[in-house]
């Protein structure tokens, strides 16, 4: 039966059909509900793990016992995995292996805008990339088949709006796969540099082999004016800017053009059946050949990708005789939408498909009783310099907070600051703290943790611990107690964890309390030697936590002074010269409270 299915839910349910029995990942936005989508199969065993490293290899592992396996996460995150990826295309699999990874144009929830393609390509390994649920679905289970059939991981690379824009799709029955018995080959899993030498002859061959078969296998096809799989054109008017930016119309002109994902779409609801398009399912190896036949008896070849120029650069090499346009009529920056594309080939937007109303803006803030503003408050009155990182935390960088001078990446907060402090001296380790999420803190803050205790720096660190993975939906982590189906599982002690970690100063504190914040801040950065403090406090989006009654203000005492506005709570504003609390926000964490000093709250 025909469903309207989430990208990520098409993703995950062909996992399910492709035999996937393993599923290890780190959360990260717009990747994290495939995981959380599979892990609704009981045939398929879930977790999140610390992080995107320790997922792949985890998952390789699963691959060597036999089992179909998946890893996923976000584009930041393959950064991680990058390690173990390079070398799992030289080692190879057993059972089929399959690295998810959602890339963010626009930077939606990310701190930069990379492209994954560029990964595929560094460590000759396959890329598959669907356009929309229903090949969501069918491109996670051939990617296991692909796998399997070239000894190799297969990368199946979302993007945002794949990932979470809905559409049909229809769900087949779950594939009887047998295991794959683990026989010991250590010329092949054994990547000394003797092994290692042996084997890349066989990458550059699989490459080769792999691209043979994309360009007969479907995955990428033709589609020429809405008649049958050709390369034949039909001409059509567009205006291609040139290289001053200046449109010029181009009449009668043949012209095909090669798209892939979110841009296929684009380009189907502008020109609809209007142009010949090679739509790419493959991204890499790229099929030169095809791209040969379809260029022949065309006179502008136009390639149509988001970000980097990947597919022209390969397509220019290919030393074709026709015109190239790509990158000279789309940005290479940002997302496209169906209003770009038709901008850049001098077409009106669909009836129906333009959105002719502004939608106001709606910057990201911390939400009412985020156990996080009254730490920040406190560092922000202080005028500490402050190393950020990666989590819904990085918001205490938002006016009027502003607490915050430096995010770079996941753990980059403490060795970040410890590296400021060493070449600083006293004058830095007086007045600079760092902050990192407890999540956050377990994927990669360890580490920089140890340098600190390792090196000796005079660093005072904190952990927000708001109890969960807070900015990518409320995932659980190993600090939490409990495993991705929400059971008990291990837990790790943050406070007995540092001291053996050699931290022999480690303090616990309620951020709504701000005098404490306050208090242990100045207390831990006079110290001569490293200092954690853990700022204590569950989410307050937390199902389980039970809120106060929210406040009130006493109008009669209210002097319009605006002090509770310095929190940056959604939940307080001033009207007609007066603060108001909106009830139905407030959560009655009485960080407010503690502002007024006329007891108006």
């Amino acid at each position: 039966m025909k469903q309207l299915m989430l990208g990520n839910a098409a993703a995950a349910r062909g996992l399910y059909e492709g035999g996937c029995e393993f599923v290890s990942s780190y959360p990260g936005t717009p990747s994290t509900e495939i995981t959380e989508e599979a892990a609704r199969y009981k045939e398929i065993y879930c977790e999140w793990a610390p992080n995107e490293k320790v997922a792949l290899e985890s998952a390789f592992g699963a691959c060597l016992a036999g089992r179909r396996a998946f890893c996923g996460m976000k584009h930041v995150g393959l950064n991680v995995a990058a390690d173990p990826l390079f070398t799992m295309s030289y080692t190879g699999v057993n059972a089929g292996l399959v690295i998810g990874v959602a890339d963010d144009p626009a930077m939606h929830s990310s701190q930069n805008e990379q492209d994954s393609r560029h990964h595929a390509i560094a460590s000759k390994i396959p890329m598959l990339e669907p356009s929309d649920a229903d090949e969501a679905r069918e491109f996670a289970k051939l990617a296991f088949e692909i796998s399997e059939k070239f000894d190799t991981p297969v990368l199946y690379k979302m993007c945002t709006r794949i990932a979470h824009s809905q559409s049909i799709t229809e769900p087949g029955e779950r594939a009887a796969v047998e295991h794959k018995p683990y026989e010991k080959n250590i010329s092949k899993y054994v990547m000394a540099p003797a092994n290692a030498i042996r084997r890349h002859p066989f990458v550059e061959q699989r490459m080769k082999d792999i691209e043979k078969w994309s360009e007969a296998s479907g995955i990428n096809r033709i589609e020429s004016c809405g008649g049958p799989s050709t390369s034949s054109g039909t001409p059509i008017s567009i205006n291609i800017n040139n290289a001053a930016g200046v449109p010029e119309p181009v009449e009668g002109a043949k012209v095909g053009i090669i798209t892939s994902s979110t841009s296929y779409q684009y380009v189907k609801e502008v020109l609809g059946d209007s142009v010949n398009i090679l739509k790419l399912g493959m991204v890499n190896p790229l099929p030169g050949d095809m791209i040969k036949k379809f260029a022949e008896g065309l006179e502008k070849l136009i390639i149509v990708e988001e970000l980097d120029p990947v597919i022209e650069t390969f397509v220019r090499g290919l030393g074709l005789n026709v015109e190239i346009h790509g990158k000279d009529m789309f940005p290479i920056c940002g997302e496209f939408s169906q209003n770009l594309v038709a901008a850049a080939f001098g077409k009106e937007v669909p009836t129906g498909t333009k959105l002719d109303t502004a939608i106001p803006v709606r910057p990201p803030i911390m939400c009412a009783g985020c156990p996080h503003r009254g730490m920040f408050y406190a560092l922000n009155k202080l005028k500490v310099t402050v190393f950020g990182d990666i989590g819904c935390y990085t918001l205490g960088s938002v006016a009027p907070l502003s607490a915050m001078d430096v995010t770079l990446c996941m753990g980059a907060s403490f060795s970040g600051l410890h590296g400021w402090n060493k070449a600083g001296g006293s004058e830095n380790e007086k007045k600079s703290v760092a902050v990192i999420g407890d999540s956050t803190f377990m994927h990669s803050g360890m580490t920089g943790l140890a340098t600190i205790a390792y090196n000796q720096s005079n660093s005072t660190v904190i952990v927000l611990d708001n109890s969960i993975t807070g900015m990518t939906g409320h995932q659980q982590n190993p600090t939490t107690g409990k495993n991705l189906y929400g059971d008990p599982a291990g837990r790790v002690d943050l406070e007995a964890l540092a001291k053996a970690m050699g931290i022999n100063r480690v303090r616990v504190v309620d951020p709504y309390n701000i005098a404490d914040c306050e208090a242990a801040v100045k207390e831990e950065l006079e110290v001569e030697e490293p200092s954690l403090i853990i700022s204590r406090r569950p989410c307050a989006l937390l199902k389980e936590v039970k809120h106060n009654p929210p406040l009130k203000v006493d109008e009669t005492k209210c002097k319009s002074c605006k002090m509770c506005m310095k929190i940056g709570c959604p939940a307080i504003a001033m009207k007609d010269g007066k603060a108001m609390v909106d009830s139905t926000l407030c959560v009655g964490c009485g960080v407010c409270k503690q502002m007024c000093k006329f007891g108006a709250l």
